[in-house]
């Protein structure tokens, strides 16, 4: 019988400051892309349906060959879309990543999605993916898959920042994360990640998060030296390496020049000037 990954593992290999890489997936919709991931190296897959017109189905069956691959499959739902948590949990997710949450209450409500009564209100069911859809009892499924849950909740206004400590503290969260992108734009410095605002905001969130001995993430910012600056203030190793769609128009990108410098440089290119 198979056995999903433990959130545990996961985030222990977070707090022991091992760099763990994550892609995203938002035009892929074929388990294609998952096996990239893995092959080079990725120990995450972020399933985007909060920025692409992915299915719920689609979502569920990458998320069923990630983890047949041993790579922990998140999830991040549509805004405020708390049921279509259970259905992705129930397909495959091991991870939910809920975008924009400004309070503790919307916190509480993703968390006890995620997880069985007593601790949340996750529908029963027998079968699963992650456990090579084997029938189990309650009492045996329940605390395996609450075990192999990873909750995040990200971060992406100001009302967030501001609301940071309540969200730490709730019961259920495992990692808080930061929308770099959203929450520039958000304090009117779209893009300025070295802002003294965007310091101070993140700041902030990694305050509250160490005093409730939560992860947290930072996302959305490639520039290694204004990483650099913001990693000291308690970001934990979790980078997202790219979205499936930025990775394939870079490599596009790389192989337009490679050849086109071959071409320029070649024998055909200075046949061609000496024909002229």
């Amino acid at each position: 019988m198979a056995t999903p990954a433990s959130s545990h593992l996961f985030l222990d290999r977070l707090r022991d400051g091992n760099l763990t890489m994550m892609m995203g997936l938002r035009s892929a919709r074929t388990p294609d892309a998952v096996r990239i991931a893995r092959a080079t190296g990725h120990e995450a897959v972020m399933i985007d349906l909060e920025h692409s017109s992915m299915s719920i189905d689609v979502a569920a069956q990458l998320a069923a060959t990630a983890a047949d691959l041993g790579i922990l499959p998140f999830v991040r739902i549509p805004e405020r879309e708390y049921g279509a948590i259970g259905r992705l949990l129930d397909g495959g997710a091991q991870g939910i990543i809920a975008p924009r949450v400004e309070t503790a209450e919307e916190a509480r409500l993703i968390a006890r999605a995620c997880r069985f009564a007593p601790r949340g209100q996750r529908s029963q069911l027998a079968m699963v993916p992650q456990l090579g859809m084997h029938p189990l009892p309650a009492t045996e499924l329940n605390p395996r898959l609450d075990d192999a849950t990873v909750v995040v909740i990200l971060v992406e206004t100001p009302i967030g920042v501001a609301n940071a400590e309540a969200i730490a503290a709730v019961d259920g969260v495992d990692l808080l994360a930061i929308g770099a992108n959203d929450l520039s734009a958000e304090l009117g410095i779209p893009g300025r990640f070295d802002h003294p605002r965007m310091y101070d905001a993140v700041a902030t969130v990694a305050e509250a998060c160490r005093r409730h001995g939560k992860l947290l993430m930072l996302g959305g910012i490639s520039d290694v030296t204004i990483l650099d600056t913001l990693m000291p203030l308690g970001i934990c190793p979790l980078q997202l390496t790219g979205t499936d769609s930025d990775i394939l128009y870079s490599g596009a990108q790389s192989r337009v020049e490679r050849i086109s410098t071959w071409f320029r440089f070649s024998a055909h290119a200075t046949r061609k000037e000496d024909q002229r």
